[in-house]
């Protein structure tokens, strides 16, 4: 061990570290240029660590680490580059850990740079740069940062490849692996493909498609390189974007604040993910499998242990699902690591009881509580049987066999595999795909009873409320109310739909509850409310700077590029407007309320439907007046959302121009376009010369959004491309749908004979029954031109014959 004495580094903020100096553990930290990088030791519950991270991460992620397998105890150490030019970590307790081993030069220095990369450097006597004798970028850990190879050195045999960390506490090379075999990406898991990209092509990945639709202008430059010395792909963004893929211990792969890449334990058991290498599962194996965090009691020792330090959670897991005799495994050591294995079935432990352990088990391992709940089951059931054929026989003689058989789907649906017991869930999201079954008085104490000030709003569902768990999570609590427009079919089309859909630009439905007349929808709580909350109030839209605005727009578009195309199944979203788009803490949007959506066939363009459900003002004409629908009805949707967002104006606003009559914002939209003047559109407070460009651009891409014909409108992955590349060209948007824009014309009803429709109702007659759903549409009055008044009234009249005919027609407000 090297024992000279060298001087600490100045106090003074610094990059490089130079002869003879030496960077303190806990005192000093190396900075880059511009100060985007930070280069220090870290301490965590399986030692201390040398490592770099973004200086503006408050959370201190490590993009690198230079001793990931060989951890110091203690803070008695420091970073040192000896006068031979070996850069070393110098600790207490051992031999100093050599960084750059077989490449060192006197004359040099080693520096970070504002790439990331901690480099040294063998310099001439003027100065110049003679040689790099090693650098970080050479021996990458867990992250690929912008400028970054993943590949092979041909000449020199260099590996450049990602390893995922053990787990949290430990950065040693864990399960999984990403490599790049000269055309797409491979990750593998202890050796073994698990899921690949897929070829790179038009700057997207077949099994990664929407990064080329990424929410910050398609920031990403692919650059594959294959020739005699190296074989490696490598990224850039622009200046000023942070962006780091990183390879987590669970297998999913992500960068900073965008939609993810892989999500975690994506390919395992029996799952089915674009890019997963076929998996062949043991035959004890069922899709109803899957690891479940658990509460038991712990009566015998484990059948098998296996000390390995270099195991984590993610390969115990894999080890007792392809052993069909294990029933749960856990790690053996306080740091996550290593293995144990129980072939045994439990029962349930409680807080203060004694042996009691948390370990992962297999569903299909029941957790059983004392034989006298036997008994308490048996007889449950045979009530449960009682109380059900008396029910069945209510049912039949009051003849309401229809709503009860509803009843009976949900609780179909409520105890199927797509739930789980509350209490029984790993709360930290690990099996994101199981929903949790709350019971009532569960709800009622996270809301506290309901109080009026947990009460965060009124919708057409029912009121919702913000609630709060034992562990902490809080939640918002949506509940139907009895006299709600929606019933029984739109709570468990909301539970089917969103329980299979992963977005960061979707809520999140974290379960429900169904008791009696009760039910209730649980979701992730969202701290900012919906967008309407900030949209249409003059003090709160301040908050919402353009940048924000476009980011919410992308945001949008992007989920419902999801639903239209990349979901496990095709969904029509059927009530898109502002009061269904949440914002979360960082007041990024989620798009909520699926009790109106649809699935929609692969091989389908459009589907016809008696039901019309949704808000009037945002349905296109082909579904507001003959029951088509297709992925161009929420396109229209998002066009008149769009323009509300860059105007704060809602779409049923009045607007004269020049004479003319307007009767909603897109008609006053296209009336400023024809003029050039579609700034006028734009919300004042959001003045802003150098986004000018942008806005009208978006005021334009709306306009395309909102023509009358279906066919004319673009799809979302168009709209996307559109939003994010300012140079793809627009075609010039068609009159759009419901936008009646003649000189006011007087009717006189008893100059002219009565025009009429559907050959019942004459349009006198209409005016006064159905002036209410013209306003809801933002008209205001029935003098707008014949033609055009004669087709709103066709579409009011189908709308009161449904309403007549069935009591499932929805009509709702904003919230």
């Amino acid at each position: 061990m090297w024992l000279g004495v060298v001087p600490y580094i100045s106090s003074a903020q610094t990059d490089t570290i130079k002869p003879g100096e030496e960077l303190q553990f806990s005192e000093k930290l190396l900075v880059s240029a511009k100060g985007t990088f930070t280069l220090g030791f870290f301490s965590l519950e399986s030692g201390s660590y040398l490592g770099i991270w973004f200086t503006i991460d408050a959370q201190k992620e490590k993009v690198w680490v230079a001793n990931r397998d060989k951890p110091i105890s203690g803070t008695d150490a420091n970073l040192t580059l000896h006068a031979d030019g070996k850069l070393m970590i110098m600790h207490s307790g051992g031999d100093p850990i050599v960084l750059n081993s077989n490449q060192a030069a006197r004359n040099s220095t080693a520096t970070l740079l504002d790439s990331g990369n901690f480099v040294l450097e063998e310099f001439n006597s003027d100065r110049s740069v003679k040689e790099k004798l090693w650098e970080s970028f050479d021996n990458p850990t867990d992250t690929l940062l912008p400028g970054m190879k993943l590949g092979i050195n041909l000449k020199t045999g260099q590996n450049w490849s990602l390893a995922s960390w053990i787990n949290e506490q430990v950065p040693a090379p864990g399960t999984f692996t990403l490599e790049w075999n000269g055309t797409q990406l491979v990750m593998k898991r202890r050796g073994g493909t698990y899921w690949s990209s897929g070829t790179l092509k038009n700057r997207s990945f077949e099994f990664i498609p929407w990064l080329s639709f990424d929410t910050c202008n398609n920031i990403y430059s692919f650059n594959s390189v294959a020739n005699e010395n190296e074989i490696y792909f490598s990224y850039k963004v622009p200046d000023g974007v942070v962006s780091e893929w990183a390879l987590n211990s669970r297998g999913g792969l992500s960068d900073t604040n965008r939609p993810l890449f892989v999500t975690d334990d994506v390919c395992d058991g029996f799952e089915e993910y674009p890019g997963c290498a076929v998996q062949n599962p043991p035959t004890c194996r069922t899709r109803k499998d899957g690891f479940m965090k658990q509460s038991v009691h712990i009566s015998e020792s484990p059948s098998s242990i296996k000390e390995d330090s270099s195991l984590g959670p993610s390969d115990c897991q894999a080890i007792c699902w392809n052993n069909c005799s294990c029933t749960a495994c856990n790690t053996i050591y306080t740091n996550g690591t290593g293995c144990r294995f129980w072939s045994t079935k439990f029962t349930q432990a409680y807080a203060g009881d004694a042996n009691r352990e948390a370990l992962y088990v297999l569903s299909s391992s029941r957790v059983t509580g004392n034989s006298w709940w036997i008994w308490v089951i048996i007889a449950g059931v045979v009530l449960v049987v009682l109380l059900l054929m008396g029910f069945l026989y209510y049912l039949r003689r009051k003849s309401k066999g229809e709503r009860k058989m509803e009843e009976a789907m949900l609780h179909e649906l409520a105890t199927s595999n797509s739930f789980s017991d509350s209490k029984d869930v790993d709360h930290a999201g690990k099996r994101a795909h199981y929903l949790k079954l709350f019971s009532f008085d569960s709800i009622v104490a996270a809301s506290n009873n309901f109080s009026s000030e947990n009460k965060l709003g009124e919708g057409g569902f029912g009121p919702v409320y913000k609630g709060k768990l034992p562990e902490g999570q809080e939640i918002a609590v949506k509940r139907l109310s009895r006299g709600s427009g929606q019933g029984l079919v739109e709570f468990k089309n909301e539970i089917r739909l969103i329980a299979r859909l992963q977005h960061m630009n979707l809520v999140r439905l974290l379960g429900c509850c169904s008791k009696g007349e009760e039910k209730m929808l649980i979701y992730e709580f969202m701290p900012n409310k919906s967008l309407d909350f900030f949209l249409f109030d003059p003090a709160r839209r301040k908050i919402l700077d353009w940048k924000r605005h476009h980011n919410i727009i992308e945001g949008i578009a992007q989920g419902l590029l999801y639903l239209h195309k990349y979901s496990r199944l095709r969904i029509i979203h059927r009530d898109l407007k502002a009061s269904n788009i949440l914002l979360d803490h960082d007041l990024n949007p989620k798009i909520s309320d699926f009790g109106m959506a649809r699935t929609f066939g692969r091989n389908a363009s459009e589907a016809n439907t008696n039901r019309i459900v949704g808000t009037y003002g945002y349905m296109p004409p082909e579904y507001a007046m003959e029951g088509i629908f297709s992925v161009k009805s929420d396109v229209y949707s998002f066009g008149v959302l769009l323009l509300e967002i860059v105007s704060g104006r809602k779409n049923k606003s009045f607007y004269h121009n020049d004479g003319a009559l307007t009767i909603n914002l897109a008609g006053y939209a296209w009336e400023l376009w024809k003029e050039g003047t579609s700034l006028q559109l734009v919300d004042p407070m959001l003045e802003d010369f150098h986004s000018s460009t942008q806005m009208l651009r978006c005021i334009h891409i709306a306009l395309l959004c909102v023509q009358e014909s279906a066919a004319d409108r673009p799809t979302m992955s168009t709209v996307i491309s559109m939003l994010t590349n300012e140079t793809v060209p627009l075609p010039n948007p068609n009159l759009p749908a419901f936008s009646i824009h003649h000189t006011v014309l007087e009717l006189d009803s008893h100059k002219r004979g009565p025009e009429s429709c559907s050959g019942s109702v004459n349009i006198s007659e209409m005016e006064v029954i159905h002036s209410h759903y013209l306003e809801g549409m933002g008209w205001t009055t029935p003098y707008v031109g014949i033609k055009q008044m004669i087709k709103a009234l066709c579409y009011v009249i189908r709308k009161e014959e449904y309403s007549r005919q069935t009591t499932e027609v929805e009509s709702r407000d904003n919230v």
